[in-house]
């Protein structure tokens, strides 16, 4: 996308639409978007069965473009909307990318970092922790894993 594409919808909705892409690809219907000024930088959903990557998160994908489109590894101001709540790996690369603030839908209680398990950015080797924001749409994305899920079974 391009950096001056303003958004025409609310940053959380846009990252339920790359979920829902993601998820008629046979991938975990999870979707990421960074946005700074109200402008989308990136957005992505999983890729790890599609790419063959075991990092292709929707939030690892959204932030490596985003870091590509500013020309730096420091997403300084930048905001990331996610359907999911990130893990461990995500919770590092937003850490590392410094991104101001985190808002996600569905708490994951399993694979979780934020909330649930190590909760990343409460540790004190931690080297940046975002504002975070949880449960916005919580029952939409709920209900969209749900839905993938038993549809595998």
């Amino acid at each position: 996308m391009k950096v001056d594409a303003m958004i025409d919808q609310d940053p959380m909705a846009a990252a339920f639409d790359r979920a829902r892409e993601a998820a008629r690809l046979g991938e975990v219907p999870v979707g990421a978007v960074v946005v700074r000024n109200g402008a989308v930088l990136a957005s992505a959903g999983n890729r790890t069965l599609t790419d063959r990557d075991p990092t292709a998160h929707a939030e690892v994908l959204a932030i490596r473009e985003a870091a590509r489109v500013l020309g730096s590894e420091r997403l300084i101001g930048c905001d990331l909307y996610v359907t999911l709540e990130p893990c461990a790996m995500c919770a590092g690369a937003i850490s590392f990318a410094r991104l101001r603030r985190v808002y996600f839908a569905a708490p994951d209680p399993k694979g979780g970092a934020v909330e649930h398990g190590p909760r990343f950015f409460a540790q004190t080797t931690c080297h940046h922790a975002p504002e975070v924001y949880g449960g916005i749409r919580e029952s939409e994305a709920a209900e969209l894993l749900r839905d993938f899920f038993k549809q595998r079974r």
